[in-house]
């Protein structure tokens, strides 16, 4: 009789890791004891490495499907020491401030922060000599390369440009095939037939023949619940509040109504303003009423000068009219008495 433990099939224990059978090395105390860590080829399921040292300073094991950074190629998200490198300058001296300066740079890119970086140089005739001309042609040379490689890369870079459609143009290919129905009657009765595979020209100018569209949105974070109040009944007063005038314009009337004045007034909003008199009215007021006031006072001192002024003219006159009066009395009292009239 068969029993339910024969029936299953056998267990399958997890085999142990097996070191690499090592390679001939010489015996001896200087020879170093290093054992592989990985298992060796075909003996590596259920094995994952784990460190680098399982790698045995290779690559990854393509047998082995998991996720495998052999010296950390490929790692993301792997965080760097924020620790800066202790450098010394030419003297010996730690250079702090070089190294904080240079945090974020470019590579190659010469920060001066030291005090030496001010001092003025004395540079000797062989320093300022003009170089060459063997000098001066090499670097012109070098500078002109430069530029058109430069100029080639934009150049093939541009959209439409002839070199561009040319450059991706692959040359053409041959392909021998026999075909199934050979025979005598098809194609002259030969056995092999040979294809030249062309690739067809594009033209550069031709518009692009996908358009990108760009994908609808998707629906924003559902909008936050409004709370409401539990409902109660509306009086006289919430139904007056909540009256709206309609919206009347003094200036259109296509429909020709009657609108009565009432309606226009409340459509208006008159009568939801408030008359407010501003204080610069008063102000204004005031000042007006001050200035006239100076004015007054000033045209009624005017006047009452020129009245003192006339009356002491007139004054004078009279003054003047009596000394000549006075004068011709005294004249006419000295005189002497004139000859009599002879006897006739």
């Amino acid at each position: 009789m068969t029993t339910a433990a024969g029936m299953l099939p056998p267990m399958i224990l997890p085999r142990a890791t097996q070191p690499a059978e090592p390679e001939d090395e010489p015996a001896g105390p200087s020879a170093p004891q290093r054992a592989a860590r990985a298992p060796a080829q075909g003996k590596r399921k259920g094995w994952v490495p784990r460190s680098q040292a399982d790698f045995c300073d290779g690559g990854a094991y393509p047998e082995i499907h998991v996720a495998q950074f052999p010296l950390e190629m490929g790692r993301k998200g792997k965080a760097q020491s924020q620790v800066l490198a202790l450098t010394t300058d030419a003297s010996g001296r730690v250079g702090h401030a070089a190294g904080i300066a240079s945090v974020g740079q470019r590579d190659g890119k010469v920060v001066h922060a030291t005090r030496d970086s001010l001092a003025p140089k004395n540079l000797g005739d062989e320093e300022l000599a003009r170089p060459s001309e063997d000098a001066a042609a090499e670097n012109t040379e070098r500078t002109r390369l430069a530029l058109e490689a430069l100029a080639g890369a934009k150049v093939a870079n541009a959209h439409g440009s002839l070199e561009k459609a040319m450059s991706d143009k692959k040359p053409a290919q041959y392909i021998k095939y026999t075909p199934s129905n050979s025979g005598g009657a098809q194609a002259g009765g030969a056995t092999n037939r040979v294809i030249r595979m062309v690739e067809a020209p594009v033209d550069p100018m031709e518009p692009p023949k996908f358009k990108h569209k760009r994908v609808p949105r998707g629906p924003p974070s559902p909008p936050v619940p409004v709370m409401h109040s539990p409902p109660r009944k509306i009086t006289a007063k919430d139904q007056a509040d909540w009256k709206i005038p309609p919206c009347i314009s003094n200036w259109k009337n296509i429909k020709g109504y009657t609108i009565p004045l009432d309606k226009r007034l409340a459509a208006d909003g008159r009568n939801l303003q408030e008359v407010q008199i501003s204080d610069n009215f008063a102000k204004l007021s005031e000042a007006l009423y001050i200035a006239e006031r100076s004015a007054r006072e000033e045209v009624e001192k005017r006047a009452d000068i020129q009245k003192r002024l006339a009356a002491k003219d007139k004054e004078r006159k009279e003054d003047e009219l009596r000394n000549l009066a006075m004068r011709a009395r005294e004249e006419r009292s000295a005189a002497p008495p004139p000859p009599p009239l002879p006897a006739g």
